[in-house]
């Protein structure tokens, strides 16, 4: 295999050679946050290579995890990775937009995971799967919030990784949809760059807000903060 061609966490691997969105740290940081915990099924949208819903069979030992994936590139790797995992009985990757899963299907959710598409300006990517990957004209997020709110149990929760700017729409899509927000996290990079990721939760029951702030670096490169290592130590290797 090629440089990169895989990533490799401490209880499973990534294949990502074909797939036009790599491991990041994105989807990392959300796998790591989201709060599986008593869920009995778990939906992941746009799950790329697998990476989000093997973090949540990791954490889950029991949940039964679907995850959705719109590109066949993406999709083919995301089931060889979880055919090589501990959890493949637990796990179903679905070759569909998320459009047309939800009205397909007639399951309900307690956990709802999603790194959705967000790049709304400037030139999109030149291979197309890539664009679709990270434009948002893909899955709109009140096409993703209304649609994946239909899917939950009435005591389910919605975790999200989004860019800082998207925190105003996003809240008014919550109270839109009725739903509360229940986490929030700020992320920033280092002590001198602004927050430029938020982690969200929403619930549909009434809740108080659970507020926090993530650094995931010193000022110095690779210099990662102890709250960034304790959120992540359970699948980075050199952790």
């Amino acid at each position: 295999m090629p440089r990169n061609a895989y990533f490799q966490f401490k209880q499973f691997r990534i294949v990502q050679e074909r797939s036009a969105m790599k491991v990041g740290m994105d989807g990392v940081l959300l796998g790591a946050w989201a709060d599986p915990s008593g869920a009995e099924r778990i939906l992941d949208i746009g799950t790329g290579t697998g990476l989000i819903a093997l973090m949540m069979a990791q954490k889950n030992l029991s949940a039964k995890i679907d995850a959705i994936e719109v590109d066949p590139d993406a999709f083919q790797e995301a089931c060889l990775n979880i055919q090589q995992s501990f959890w493949s009985d637990r796990i179903n990757a679905e070759l569909y937009s998320f459009q047309e899963f939800a009205e397909r299907t007639n399951r309900k959710y307690d956990l709802i995971v999603s790194n959705p598409p967000f790049f709304t300006n400037g030139v999109k990517a030149p291979v197309e799967n890539r664009a679709q990957a990270r434009h948002s004209d893909s899955l709109p997020l009140d096409v993703l919030i209304s649609g994946a709110t239909k899917l939950l149990r009435e005591n389910g929760r919605i975790a999200l990784v989004l860019p800082v700017e998207s925190l105003q729409e996003i809240m008014q899509l919550a109270d839109l949809n009725k739903l509360y927000i229940a986490r929030l996290c700020r992320i920033k990079p280092n002590p001198v760059k602004p927050e430029f990721r938020i982690l969200i939760e929403l619930a549909y029951l009434a809740c108080t807000i659970q507020e926090s702030e993530l650094m995931i670096e010193f000022e110095k490169h690779h210099d990662y903060t102890p709250e960034y290592k304790d959120l992540t130590k359970d699948f980075y290797l050199k952790f």
